[in-house]
């Protein structure tokens, strides 16, 4: 068993730059709706977030697997930065473009970096459990995220939210040029490494499935965070009404995480993610029903009791299934994919809201979930008979 406070510390700079990003993403939104943006901008703008972490992931997990995380993580803290600083000068929606992708980018490192850490550091049944320590960090910066951007927007404005997430990018940066993580183990040696094309890591017999679930999560994911304010704005709810809707997500996923040590000690991780996979779809198919605040809320919280549970299980198998010396760029595929996600779907959002109204955006990607759930199914029987 690792020192703890490597651990800490990674989930330290973890919690820290996801605020900053949380806090963006929503400041970012409703900041584009005051400046009566169209859907569709919004959607572009969210896609940005994730547009270079997409193209450059792979890469990143290569850099991490040849050096290690420290630069990586500082690097990360530093452009997120630069971001919010950036997105707290900007005047119009042209400059919110341009800083939605350095806070992307810097939070991409960090990401992969940090999840890369936390499997080489535990091993056996404590990496699941360390992944559900990692995991419950994020629901608590989730919940803090949007708290803090709507109530500094109702309190102080738009340009005091990027401010405030400034200042979480900054502490993450000292947490990264910490003494615990310059002591991190080194990455495998070159010789020890398995040689390979990042299509080779997509077509792998045990990683192809699990990607497959993966992007499909991510959709999920994606896509009520980037609702909840569109459709919340439509209904009249206020910045805080819109923030505290988006907490209640993130106390779930807080809750399940918890509780994922004892669970997966007694199911299997693709046993969880098949009962995940259908919880999430039944959840997109009553969304559109909700027209009040606290029905929101509810059908939030079912929501980030099913997703809240897929990321540590996720990453455990893909450290497991991931070939020996390539486990950042395992987990920086697993990211591209999400980013592709969250660049291509909110879009398609967008698009698709203004046309067909909230429904067909709903009930369309509990369709595409329901495409995942055999595939989890057909996994778990498997492990089960093995």
């Amino acid at each position: 068993m690792p020192r703890p406070s490597p651990l800490l510390a990674l989930i330290g700079v973890a919690v820290c730059a996801h605020v900053a990003l949380a806090a963006a993403r929503v400041t970012t939104s409703l900041y584009a709706l005051s400046l009566h943006a169209s859907e569709f901008t919004v959607g572009t703008l969210i896609a940005l977030f994730a547009l270079f972490p997409m193209l450059l992931a792979v890469g990143m997990g290569r850099i991490i697997d040849r050096i290690g995380i420290y630069q990586p993580l500082r690097f990360g803290a530093l452009i997120g930065s630069a971001g919010v600083l950036l997105a707290a000068a900007a005047q119009s929606v042209a400059v919110l473009y341009l800083a939605a992708i350095l806070i992307g980018t810097g939070f991409m490192a960090i990401f992969i970096a940090t999840q890369y850490a936390v499997g080489t550091l535990l091993e056996g049944d404590e990496k699941t459990a360390g992944f559900s320590q990692l995991a419950v960090g994020f629901s608590v910066s989730a919940f803090i995220g949007p708290m803090l951007a709507g109530f500094t927007i109702d309190h102080a404005g738009h340009a005091a939210a990027f401010l405030a997430c400034g200042a979480f990018t900054l502490i993450a940066f000292a947490i990264a040029s910490s003494a615990p993580l310059r002591k991190l183990p080194a990455p495998p040696s070159t010789h020890a490494r398995s040689r390979g094309s990042a299509l080779a890591l997509l077509t792998h017999r045990e990683l192809r499935g699990l990607y497959f679930v993966s992007i499909t999560l991510a959709a999920a994911w994606d896509l009520f965070t980037f609702m909840v304010p569109v459709r919340g704005t439509q209904l009249g709810f206020s910045a805080s009404t819109i923030g505290l809707i988006l907490a209640t997500f993130s106390v779930a996923t807080f809750t399940v995480r918890i509780a994922m040590p004892w669970i997966v000690r007694r199911y299997h991780e693709w046993r969880i993610l098949s009962i995940t996979l259908s919880a999430a779809a039944l959840c997109y198919v009553l969304l559109p029903f909700t027209q009040q605040p606290l029905t929101m809320a509810a059908a939030a919280f079912g929501l980030g009791l099913a997703l809240g549970s897929g990321q540590p299980n996720v990453l455990a198998l893909l450290h497991s299934g991931a070939p020996v010396g390539r486990g950042a760029e395992a987990i920086a595929i697993r990211a591209s994919l999400g980013n592709l996600s969250s660049v291509s779907l909110p879009l398609a959002y967008g698009a698709l809201g203004v046309a067909l109204g909230p429904f067909a955006v709903f009930w369309g990607l509990g369709t595409l979930i329901s495409f995942a759930i055999p595939v989890a199914a057909r996994r778990a029987r498997r492990s089960t008979s093995e």
